[in-house]
């Protein structure tokens, strides 16, 4: 009697799986096998704002398996008009965006284990924040703070992917190990703590931030699910106003000896 209600549970237990997948299991590049790589995932989303907080909502949704959410800041009223997991109480406690984050993907997804620390990333924690991480997803804010994470990333050979967004556009790109270029590569002119546009001197539309966190996720199921080939190669820059979309191929330079990847 015991053994027949252990496999009633476990049927009950494979038939939700089965039902909250199906359409994406449906999905040709992904199947039974990518769902299952993405539920094995582990995942560190760096920053919890625009990016970060629909990144990690598509993510849970997806059921990748962990996710990590490391986020310093507070949940502010003008966070609302294009951070998807927050609201008006979460402003007005002025609650910590990672642990607000991860109480509202737990209403979403119970099956995903979420890990939220409210800490700053810098030199000496990274390496530890990013222990036992398959992929990292990129939702800060400053380039001081992205050049960090390719420097770890590259070190360590953990794919990771870039993305940035101010106004109506935006742009991403995939770092893998051996894929011949990083961060620095591309922005080898930049130093280390270049601001540029941002949401707080040239404004931010929320399509903008849900269009380019929805390329960084696809991006990451790609590479979870094992569909290395389908990665998007280059820098992708897309403009949503205006609905123009760039794919810059990224060529090596005789001439540049990059000091993260050589």
């Amino acid at each position: 009697m015991l053994l027949s209600n252990l496999i009633r549970n476990q049927d009950t237990v494979n038939s939700k799986y089965s039902e909250r997948y199906s359409r994406q299991i449906l999905f040709y590049p992904i199947g039974e096998d990518g769902q299952k790589n993405l539920q094995k995932g582990r995942v560190a989303v760096i920053g919890c704002g625009g990016l970060g907080s629909n990144i990690t909502n598509c993510l849970a949704r997806a059921g990748v398996g962990f996710i990590r959410i490391i986020d310093k800041d507070i949940v502010e009223l003008s966070n609302l008009q294009r951070q998807l997991l927050f609201d008006e109480k979460d402003a007005e406690k002025k609650l910590p965006k990672a642990f607000t984050a991860k109480s509202k993907l737990n209403l979403v997804n119970s099956d995903v284990a979420i890990e939220a620390i409210v800490d700053e990333v810098n030199t000496n924690n990274i390496g530890m924040f990013l222990q036992g991480i398959d992929l990292v997803l990129d939702g800060t804010d400053n380039f001081e703070t992205r050049f960090l994470i390719n420097e770890e990333c590259v070190k360590n050979k953990i794919p990771w992917i870039y993305g940035s967004v101010a106004a109506s556009y935006g742009m991403v790109c995939s770092i893998v190990p051996e894929s011949g270029y990083c961060l620095k590569c591309i922005f080898k002119d930049l130093p280390a703590d270049f601001i540029g546009a941002n949401s707080g001197n040239v404004g931010i539309l929320g399509s903008a931030v849900s269009a380019i966190a929805s390329i960084q996720t696809t991006e990451a199921l790609k590479i979870l699910t094992g569909n290395i080939s389908a990665i998007t190669k280059g820098l992708i820059i897309l403009d949503i106003w205006d609905l123009s979309l760039e794919i810059i191929e990224i060529e090596k330079d005789d001439g540049y000896k990059c000091p993260v990847c050589n």
